[in-house]
């Protein structure tokens, strides 16, 4: 199988930059959001529409990012 509708961008949730990659593989659609810095991926979802998988991204990622503590430099 190949990928098809490619998109990836980078939005800013709870503050922090995070970079949202979608795709679709067959029939479903898949959705990864990562930190930009460290490049950890913070959640991979999928979903029957881009929309539906992009948002289930960002909810979880929304979640886990604010639960994280900043530190003044």
């Amino acid at each position: 199988m190949k990928p098809e509708e490619y998109s990836e961008r980078r939005v800013e949730i709870a503050g922090w930059p995070c970079n949202l990659t979608t795709y679709k593989l067959g029939e479903v659609y898949h959705c990864k959001a990562d930190n930009v810095s460290p490049g950890a991926a913070l959640a991979r979802t999928t979903g029957a529409t881009k929309q539906e998988a992009e948002t289930k991204a960002l909810e979880r990622a929304e979640e886990l990012l604010k639960r994280t503590k900043r530190n003044p430099v």
